[in-house]
């Protein structure tokens, strides 16, 4: 049976998938890998890639949008548990180990970690590590309302994704936010304090620290306000 169902959506990310599903081929325990690809010019490319990826789902969607392909993957999983990854994050051989043993606590409905750059500088190692400390506290303070979490790693129990009807495809980012800010209103969404994944920085490398920070800030203040994002489209980066 299928305890842990890996989701993971994927966008013209053929030359950094192979490196991700390299790191989840190292885990064990009971889990699936759903690999969700709106389909685009390199689409070809990515399905010659996975083919030493035995195990791996690969399902295709046609519209664009990194919440539809999630929900998409939601919905093919057979897993209790649901884990999205980004498709340039690397995770560690005890994921599944931490995974599992935070949801032995039956409140848990949801979950995030600590998300570290692969091959960081100086400066991109304290912005994550002030980051990772402002999600810990914000998810550890009951009095505050307005909880977050980054996308690149969110865990949470199927039936509560279901219930709450999964990601807001209305979003063009701000999703994942938006979906630890429901959650927490039906149950406990919570850090993993003891775990880590790792990923690419190619986003931050090409806008810079400071412009990405203020496009999450300014898209994080517009939801805040009118559960909207500014954003029109997340371009992609590689």
């Amino acid at each position: 049976m299928v305890n842990i169902s890996i989701i993971i959506p994927t966008f013209k990310e053929a030359r950094y998938i192979n490196q991700t599903l390299n790191s989840i081929k190292k885990l064990n325990g009971n889990i699936e890998v759903i690999l969700v690809e709106t389909i685009s010019e390199e689409t070809a490319f990515l399905e010659n890639v996975i083919k030493k990826h035995k195990s791996v789902q690969l399902h295709k969607i046609k519209e664009r949008g990194i919440a539809k392909a999630r929900n998409c993957g939601a919905q093919k999983a057979h897993g209790n548990i649901l884990l999205f990854l980004d498709a340039d994050v690397f995770v560690t051989e005890d994921v599944v180990k931490q995974v599992s043993r935070a949801f032995k606590d039956a409140s848990v409905i949801g979950a995030t970690c600590n998300n570290y750059p692969a091959n960081p500088k100086f400066g991109e190692l304290l912005f994550f590590k002030f980051y990772n400390a402002l999600i810990r506290l914000v998810l550890s303070l009951p009095l505050i309302k307005f909880k977050h979490s980054r996308g690149e790693f969110i865990a949470v129990r199927k039936p509560h994704f279901e219930k709450i009807r999964g990601f807001n495809e209305r979003l063009v980012c701000m999703e994942d936010a938006d979906l630890a800010q429901r959650l927490s209103m039906v149950g406990k969404f919570v850090f993993i304090n003891d775990l880590v994944v790792y990923e690419s920085m190619r986003r931050m490398r090409k806008l810079g620290l400071f412009r990405t920070f203020m496009l999450w800030l300014k898209n994080w203040l517009f939801y805040t306000i009118k559960r909207n994002v500014i954003a029109k489209e997340w371009k992609p980066v590689r």
